[in-house]
C-alpha cells in the first residue's frame, strides 16, 4: 500500500474533517502517500484533487463540513462516469481508496469496484444514523445536539406564551434524530416515518395534556407521512383552535457546527482503522463501531435500514412527557 485516495460524498456531516485528518495522518505514519478528490465522485471523474499531508489537515479536527467538499454526482450513475473515475484511479496508480459517506456513496463504491481493482474501504458519514454496521454514524451526535440546543431555546418562548411549537428535523427515511432529540429536550410528542397514523394519535393526545403545561413541543421528522411541520400545525390548529401553534423548521442548520467530542473520537477511530483495513487487504467494507468495538460490514449490507423504532424508547418518551 503506497498511495491512497480519499473523498467525501453525499450530504456533509460534522466529523468528516476529523475522519479525513485521521486517514491522512495514519497514512503518513505508515509512509503512504494520500490525495483527496474535490466534490466527491465528480472530482474523481474530473481528476480534481489535492495532495494531502500532515500539514494539509492541521487545524481541521474541530471544523464542521468537509475540506474536500462534497456532492451527489449524477454523472457517476452512468457507465461513462464510472469508467472515467476508474481511469483517474489508474492514472494516479492508487492502491487503496477511502470513501466517507452514506448509503448512496457505498452503492457507488460497489459499482466502482466493477471497473477497478483498487481496494475500497468506507467510513459512515451521515447525520441520519441509518446505516447497518455501526452504533453511531459520523455526524449524528452533533446533529442531535444541535436540535436539542434549538429546542431548549424554543421552549423558553413557548413557555412565555403558552404555545405549541411544531419543530421539523431532518430524517427523510428514519426518525432517529427526532426520537433521541425529543427524549433529550423533553418534547411532548414525535412524528416519525416508522410509525403509521401517528398524527391521528397526536390529535387525540393533545386533548389529554395537562392544562398547567406552559409549553408543548412536537418534533416532526421531515419524512413523516403527515406531510411536514406546516401541515401538522395546520391540522392541530383545526382540531384545537384555542391553542397558539407555531412552526420552526431547523433544516440544514443540523448539518453544520463544530463536531462534538464523541464525534471527533469516533471519526478518528474510523479513519485510523480505514487505513489499517486497506493495509490488511480488506475490500468493499465499511468501518463501524458496535459496542465500542470496531466492526467491518460489507458495503452491500451497510445500507439504509428501515426498521421499527425502539418501542422501549417510545414508551419512555410517553412516560417522561406526561
Amino acid at each position: 500500500m503506497k498511495k491512497i485516495g480519499i473523498l467525501t460524498s453525499g450530504g456533509d456531516s460534522p466529523g468528516m474533517n476529523a475522519c479525513i485528518r485521521s486517514v491522512v495522518r495514519t497514512a503518513c505514519y505508515f509512509n503512504i502517500q494520500c490525495i483527496g478528490f474535490i466534490r466527491g465522485y465528480d472530482g474523481l471523474i474530473d481528476n480534481q484533487y489535492i495532495e494531502l499531508n500532515r500539514r494539509a489537515v492541521s487545524g481541521i479536527i474541530h471544523r464542521g463540513g468537509t475540506i474536500l467538499k462534497t456532492a451527489r454526482s449524477e454523472r457517476f450513475r452512468t457507465i461513462e462516469g464510472l469508467k472515467q473515475a476508474a481511469n483517474t484511479i489508474a492514472l494516479h496508480q492508487l492502491d487503496g481508496f477511502v470513501i466517507i459517506g452514506g448509503d448512496g456513496s457505498f452503492k457507488g463504491a460497489i459499482e466502482l469496484a466493477q471497473h477497478t481493482s483498487v481496494k475500497i474501504v468506507g467510513c459512515p458519514g451521515t447525520i441520519d444514523n441509518d446505516l447497518i454496521g455501526t452504533d453511531f454514524t459520523i455526524g449524528y451526535d452533533t446533529a442531535i445536539n444541535t436540535v436539542v440546543e434549538a429546542v431548549d431555546k424554543l421552549r423558553d418562548t413557548a413557555e412565555s406564551h403558552d404555545r405549541i411549537f411544531v419543530v421539523e428535523v431532518m430524517g427523510r427515511d428514519a426518525g432517529l434524530i427526532a426520537l433521541r432529540s425529543a427524549i433529550a429536550s423533553g418534547a411532548e410528542a414525535i412524528l416519525v416515518p416508522e410509525i403509521k397514523n401517528d398524527l391521528d394519535t397526536l390529535i387525540k393526545k393533545i386533548s389529554s395534556w395537562r392544562k398547567d403545561k406552559s409549553s408543548k413541543i412536537i418534533i416532526v421528522a421531515e419524512g413523516d407521512e403527515s406531510g411536514g411541520a406546516y401541515k401538522v400545525a395546520e391540522i392541530v390548529k383545526q382540531h384545537h383552535p384555542l391553542h397558539d401553534v407555531r412552526v420552526t423548521v431547523l433544516g440544514h442548520i443540523q448539518r453544520g457546527g463544530n463536531p462534538t467530542c464523541m464525534e471527533r473520537v469516533n471519526a478518528s477511530i474510523m479513519g485510523y482503522h480505514a487505513v489499517k483495513a486497506l493495509m490488511e487487504g480488506k475490500h468493499q467494507v465499511m468501518v463501524g463501531i458496535i459496542d465500542k468495538k470496531v466492526h467491518y460490514t460489507p458495503f452491500e449490507k451497510a445500507t439504509k435500514h428501515i426498521q421499527e423504532i425502539n418501542p422501549e424508547l417510545l414508551q419512555m418518551l410517553e412516560i417522561l412527557s406526561s
